[in-house]
């Protein structure tokens, strides 16, 4: 099987290395010549895409492809993958999987409720509406073309190097406390075992929510690190007197908690890390957070 990815960056990159075995050739984009030529150490041709300006190669690496995973976020006038390749992909004679990494943000704020996948998008942040037209544009090119696509909605995004120690022993960890609000979140391992285990099972037009199985406050997050770490916990910062950038501000203004169910009924997906704790605890151990 071959693999063609448009943007190699946190997620897809540790998808590859872990699961580099089961495809024959993979292809990825990345937005310099001289990221194309650092991702060979991971068994991926690199071509260069930025938007506008692409290989020569991409269209005869999609016309050979048989999966194609999407990491590339739409612009102000759509998604940049599909504005410049739509017609290849739907004409690509191999290709019978596409997957889509979305956000769940596009249910914007549910007041702390509980969200699955049969629940309207509402989103709310201009980012997030050019999630969901993007959402959309993708399951249309599956419709029109017969090709099965798949839209991940992915949480907030942690793992090995980004993550609450980090961030501690950085010194840039706060508990910005806001009563009520939780956040979603999900281990980068478990987006790549998420995406293969759909990989392993398609099926055309399918959405799948990716978090794990507790939405959590962010302050107890960051007291969990701490006390993994043995440092004093971070003091409470009142939301209200918290200086945020404008985009920080904007999570918190989405409150919801995002089911996992249909991952795991319809895919037979096992989180490996089913919450923060599992994960943080196996991160501490190989090494984040420690001097």
């Amino acid at each position: 099987m071959n693999l063609f990815v448009f943007g190699y960056g946190y997620s897809s990159a540790t998808l590859v290395r872990a699961h580099r075995d089961r495809f024959a050739q993979v292809h990825a984009t990345v937005r310099s010549a001289a990221k194309a030529q650092s991702i060979a150490a991971d068994g991926v041709t690199g071509r260069v895409f930025d938007g506008s300006t692409a290989d020569d190669a991409i269209a005869a690496d999609l016309a050979a492809a048989d999966a194609l995973l999407v990491s590339v976020p739409p612009d102000a006038t759509g998604d940049p993958v599909l504005r410049r390749f739509g017609d290849v992909i739907s004409a690509a004679p191999r290709l019978a999987w596409i997957g889509y990494l979305s956000t769940v943000g596009v249910y914007g704020d549910h007041g702390g409720g509980w969200v699955d996948e049969t629940t309207p998008p509402d989103p709310a942040s201009e980012r997030s509406i050019r999630r969901r037209e993007a959402e959309e544009a993708w399951l249309e090119l599956g419709r029109s073309s017969g090709k099965a696509v798949h839209v991940f909605r992915l949480a907030g995004i942690y793992g090995p190097g980004q993550n609450a120690l980090v961030n501690l022993r950085e010194g840039t960890a706060r508990r910005i406390v806001k009563p009520g609000q939780v956040f979603n979140r999900i281990h980068v391992e478990d987006i790549a075992g998420a995406v293969m285990a759909s990989l392993d099972r398609p099926s055309a037009g399918a959405i799948y929510n990716v978090a794990d199985d507790e939405p959590a406050p962010p302050q107890d997050v960051v007291a969990f690190a701490a006390d993994l770490m043995g440092v004093p916990v971070p003091p409470d910062l009142p939301f209200d007197t918290a200086v945020l950038s404008p985009m920080a501000r904007s999570f918190y203004g989405e409150n919801k908690r995002v089911s996992n169910r249909k991952l795991k009924d319809e895919l037979g997906y096992a989180f490996r890390y089913p919450t923060y704790r599992e994960a943080l605890r196996a991160l501490f151990a190989a090494g984040d957070g420690r001097s």
